[in-house]
This record gives C-alpha cells, structure tokens and sequence, in this order.
C-alpha cells in the first residue's frame, strides 16, 4: 500500500497550531467584514505581548523578593506600587497584594463570575472561571492545592480571597532557596501565574536550569 499523502508535507517553515489556525482566520473575517480595524488590532496585540500579561506580576513579585521597601509598599497599597513600577497608569486598580509566609498560604477564588487581575496576570485560565474551581476551592480549598501539587504543612493555615468587581488579589509566593543574589530579571523567571493566584508555588532554581 502506498504511503498516505498528508497535506502537511507540503508546508515548510513552521505549523501552525490549530488554535492559531482559528485565530488567523477570525482576524481575517472580522477585518473584511470592517468590524476591526487592523491597526486598532495590532495595538491589542501588542499591548497584550508588553502591557500586560503575567511577565508584569512576575516583575512585582521579583522586585518585593529583593527589595523590602517596595514589598511594604505592595502590601501597603499595591494598586500605587505596581503602577509605580510599570511606569504608566494604569495597570493595576483596586488590587491588593497578600504575602504567603511559612504559616499562612493565600488563594485567590472568585465565586461570583471570574474577576480577575488581567493586567497584572494576563487572561485567566480556563479553570479560573469553571464552577468546580469557584465552589471547591471555598470549601475544600487544600483539596484544591492538592490537585494543583501544592503540598502544604499540615499547620500551614489556608486563607481564601473572593475577588470582586471593586477588588482583586496578587498573591506574593515565597521566595525559593537558594536564589541569594540573583537578579531580579533571574528571579522573575521563577514566578509563575499560578503561584501568584495561589494554586502553584514559585518554581526552584533547578526546575529552570
């Protein structure tokens, strides 16, 4: 039998993942139809690639681990901080930053619809916004961080945060071992979306070689 031909074998350069395939081609409907203007588009894009996005959370959360005026400040009024660091305003408002520490773990939850701290974070996950998320993680929230991998002391206490449309949280993970002297640029590198939701810890130096 002969080999089965593949569309794909003709491509050269790289594929396209399937989501990217849909999303080319919205872009391209909407923009014939005259619904988007290109150059509005591309300025959406681009302010999602450097404006905002979890690249902004992990740059808070490197300079809080090094620098102890500014996470007094970030726990003080994070709203003021991050905007302060980002250098434009604004893009935090009505945020609070909680710290975790060896006795007290956060997690942020929004059991009413999905608010959430998009300019800090970028887009929330999928599971974000499921009603398995918002329910359990208020009833069963080391049930929850269990499914995540988050093992905790079992003294550890667990606090829950219920975002609102007046007020989102950042969760400030404790900083790893061994990252004595790094740079923020290299400590940023091991702050992850989920740890600053509370569903994940920041990563060690050895999981990003």
């Amino acid at each position: 039998m002969a080999d089965e031909h593949h569309p794909h074998d003709d491509q050269h350069g790289s594929e396209l993942s399937e989501m990217q395939l849909r999303v080319r081609a919205l872009e391209t409907i909407l923009t014939e139809k005259g619904y988007v203007d290109p150059a509005a588009l591309d300025q959406l894009i681009e302010n999602a690639e450097t404006r905002i996005g979890p690249h902004i959370g992990a740059r808070v959360v490197a300079r809080a681990w090094s620098a102890p005026e500014f996470k007094r400040r970030l726990l003080e009024d994070a709203t003021e901080a991050v905007n302060a660091l980002a250098g434009f305003d604004p893009v935090a408002a009505h945020l609070i930053a909680v710290e975790n520490t060896p006795q007290v773990h956060n997690i942020v939850v929004c059991t009413l619809c999905s608010c959430y701290p998009w300019s800090v974070l970028g887009l929330p996950p999928v599971w974000y916004k499921s009603a398995s998320y918002r329910s359990r993680a208020v009833i069963d929230p080391k049930g929850v961080l269990s499914e995540f991998g988050v093992k905790l002391p079992p003294d550890t206490q667990i606090r829950v945060w219920d975002s609102t449309a007046e007020t989102r949280f950042l969760v400030v993970p404790m900083r790893p071992q061994g990252t004595e002297g790094w740079s923020e640029e290299d400590l940023a590198r091991l702050v992850t979306r989920d740890s600053m939701v509370g569903t994940g810890l920041a990563k060690s130096p050895g999981e990003i070689g």
